[in-house]
């Protein structure tokens, strides 16, 4: 994998023409960004930006996304800043703004083809496929565990998704008994040649025993099953030392910017 030219394959086909990622979201670009718009409990925000943007359009697109999602009434919306965007000092004018950095995530990204597939999950722990309500509140309860914050939003997005396009989502629970102890999806891109992997938090008393690799793995042989040529992952720097040795390789960084009218609590991870 050439690092620069799938970086640039990723911008075009996952960013730039980005597609909704729930029924009744909209994705549209707007002069110098692209967007994502829908109800209070999706995803909202700005996932692209002109790579020639300059400092002059960067802050009438700031204002005016800010203009955008407060007339919606939206309490809080994100700018997805990678730190190959322009103009370099994107992220202090977000700031200045109102926009709050979160911590940055390294963008990570694999050929589907050379990742181990054959980690099955440690002694005592079962991965079950979430299809409904009953699966996807072990998610969220697993969620909670694992990241200590409120996952209804995530388990109302999963749902949704689910009923109402189940062929663009998978999901997966680890149990421990009927304890629900981890979680992690895949969201599908068809037509892209790109999958994104996302969760895979772990609830304390159970890391370190190889159920992450394990769900990496689950997930890895259902894209190639389906035809999928690339895997991603936004990742802390503790998952990102797990993908590595797995045979990822690090892009970029991103940075969540998150706008809030008020105080709540952190916004759930695109």
């Amino acid at each position: 994998m050439e690092p620069r030219s799938t970086l640039a394959l990723f911008d075009l086909a996952m960013r730039e023409h980005a597609r909704p990622d729930g029924p009744g979201v909209l994705v549209e670009r707007v002069g110098d960004v692209v967007r994502q718009t829908g109800g209070a409990d999706d995803w909202n925000g700005v996932v692209w930006t002109a790579p020639d943007l300059d400092p002059v359009r960067a802050e009438a697109e700031i204002a005016a996304q800010v203009d955008h999602y407060t007339a919606l009434g939206h309490d809080t919306f994100e700018w997805k800043l990678y730190a190959h965007d322009s103009p370099a000092d994107l992220g202090e004018r977000l700031t200045a703004a109102g926009f709050e950095a979160e911590p940055p995530e390294t963008l990570l990204l694999a050929p589907v083809a050379d990742l181990p597939m054959d980690a099955a999950p440690p002694e005592g722990i079962r991965l079950l496929p979430v299809t409904d309500a009953a699966g996807v509140e072990l998610m969220v309860r697993a969620h909670e565990r694992a990241f200590g914050t409120d996952g209804s939003r995530l388990g109302h997005r999963i749902l949704t998704r689910l009923d109402a396009d189940p062929g663009t989502l998978v999901a997966v629970v680890a149990l421990a008994g009927d304890e629900p102890v981890s979680s992690a999806r895949m969201e599908l891109h068809p037509g892209t040649g790109f999958a994104g992997l996302w969760g895979g938090g772990t609830a304390a008393p159970w890391r370190g025993r190889g159920i992450y690799r394990a769900l990496v793995a689950h997930r890895a042989r259902i894209a190639a099953e389906r035809g999928y040529r690339h895997l991603q992952v936004d990742a802390t720097d503790q998952s990102a030392s797990i993908l590595r040795r797995l045979g990822f390789t690090a892009l970029s960084t991103t940075t969540p910017y998150v706008h809030r009218t008020t105080p709540q609590e952190p916004a759930q991870r695109h």
